[in-house]
């Protein structure tokens, strides 16, 4: 199975078909639980038909946004059953939760608080059953199966990088020598006749090529052979772009920058997303100026109100044009007394009691809005560093300037796909995802790591 590509961002077919699965299971529990509820009162349903599909197609849409909220269509999503199973709760509790202020805010909707019980009971019944019949027998439909061509230390790293998702059905060398290192020998093919002959025999869906240095060493009628005959052939970089969703530094070069696909901000892109920042930052100020006020009387508490709650520092922003940022202090006003820059570390000691609790739970970077509506940040972006940091990683890595192309944000790519880091290599790590952000920049992608921030903020993914 292939993945698609959306706006720029790839999405895997097998977890797109799951999406539309589950909105039926959702819509079809809505009507169920709808029917149930009048048969229990011994009333008759007078709902009309059409009004009652209309209803179910908004329960589905809702849920459906509600499980992408909590990662549950995400490649990288892979935990154990018990954690799948509260993610779907979550997802349930979350959606009923919009759903239940839907009704009241519009008195009109009949979401009645007995049919979304019985709703999410069932749903929960029926998608469940669902998920753990694919995490219990994970049948071939959601694996692709792929030929790698190569002869480097990349063939364990791009099998390691597919995890589950791949079906590897043969390695096939570069050269006449087999690969040194090679976690699964079995699976060693013997150039022996066209690639196109053993990628049909052994069924490929596409063909993986693990080499670094390609000058002399690729079979390129072979592989035109198989790319005319619908079997995809994919370099390492998209490879890792595709199924990691980064861009990997060791790979990259000028090149391939200057030849790859993306890069693309219009201005209606960058206008949408101004407008989108915009009314963002109004929507969280409203909604959690309560936890704000709330927040700031404990920090000023804490201090014995000695100490101001803001904490004011210069970062590097879009164009590395500086700026400052307003976040709530977290750590002691000591902190970096003897004037050297340092990275927060896990566990750091500069951190205060309730700094530990506003950076755990992500309340310490609410201030930001203020950056976003200065139109200094964006929502959704790299965040922004520290100019000493950014002035060391530019001497460790000349792609870093790259990250700067876009406006810095309050959460990002990285921030999803990468735990919190502490040191110049999380930095670059980090880098090789905000490469991916930069890249494939568009308002889809934007509004998928804003549903997806709410997975982190729920389980304090990546917290200090």
């Amino acid at each position: 199975m292939h993945s698609i590509r959306i706006f720029g961002h790839y999405m895997r077919l097998p977890l797109l078909l799951l999406a539309v699965i589950e909105a039926v299971l959702f819509g079809v529990a809505f009507v169920l639980g709808q029917h149930l509820r009048f048969w229990l009162i011994g009333s008759e349903d007078m709902t009309e038909p059409l009004l009652l599909s209309g209803y179910a197609l908004i329960v589905a849409l809702i849920f459906t946004v509600s499980m992408a909220a909590m990662g549950l269509y995400e490649a990288s999503a892979r935990e154990g059953l018990n954690g799948l199973l509260i993610r779907i709760v979550v997802s349930l509790v979350f959606g009923s939760a919009i759903l239940a202020a839907l009704a009241f805010l519009f008195p009109g909707l009949e979401f009645w608080r007995s049919i979304l019980a019985l709703t999410v009971i069932l749903a929960f019944i029926a998608v469940a059953g669902l998920r753990v019949a694919i995490y219990q027998s994970k049948p071939w439909l959601f694996r692709r199966r792929v030929l790698v061509f190569g002869d480097s230390d990349l063939i364990d790293e791009v099998i390691d990088a597919g995890g589950g998702e791949l079906m590897v059905v043969g390695v096939v060398p570069a050269s006449t020598q087999p690969p040194k290192r090679l976690a699964h020998p079995e699976w060693l093919v013997r150039h022996d006749h066209p690639l196109l002959q053993i990628a049909l025999e052994r069924q490929a869906d596409e063909i993986l090529l693990a080499v670094r240095d390609r000058r002399g060493s690729l079979p390129m009628e072979e592989l035109l052979d198989c790319r005319m005959s619908g079997i995809q052939v994919l370099q390492p970089q998209s490879f890792f772009e595709r199924e990691l969703g980064m861009v990997k530094l060791e790979l990259l070069n000028p090149s391939w920058l200057l030849h790859a696909d993306g890069f693309q901000h219009g201005a209606m892109t960058m206008f949408v997303k101004r407008v989108l920042d915009v009314l963002t930052a109004l929507v969280f100020l409203i909604l959690f100026s309560p936890v704000m006020l709330l927040t700031a009387l404990a920090i000023a508490a804490e201090s014995g109100f000695r100490h101001p709650v803001f904490y004011r520092q210069v970062r590097v922003g879009i164009n590395g044009l500086p700026f400052e940022v307003l976040k709530f202090r977290s750590m002691r006003m000591d902190a970096e007394s003897d004037g050297r820059a340092r990275w927060a570390t896990k566990g750091d000691p500069r951190i205060t009691r309730v700094g530990r609790f506003i950076r755990r739970t992500r309340i310490d970077e609410l201030p930001q809005v203020i950056n976003v509506l200065k139109g200094e940040m964006s929502f959704v972006g790299p965040r922004p560093e520290r100019p000493e940091f950014v002035a060391e990683l530019l001497q460790k890595n000349f792609f870093y300037a790259a990250r700067s192309r876009v406006k810095p944000g309050l959460t990002g790519w990285a921030q999803l796909r990468y735990p919190y880091g502490s040191t110049e290599e999380d930095a670059l790590r980090k880098l090789e995802y905000d490469l991916y952000y930069v890249k494939n920049h568009s308002t889809f992608l934007d509004l998928l790591i804003l549903l997806q921030t709410v997975e982190v903020v729920l389980f304090g993914k990546g917290a200090v």
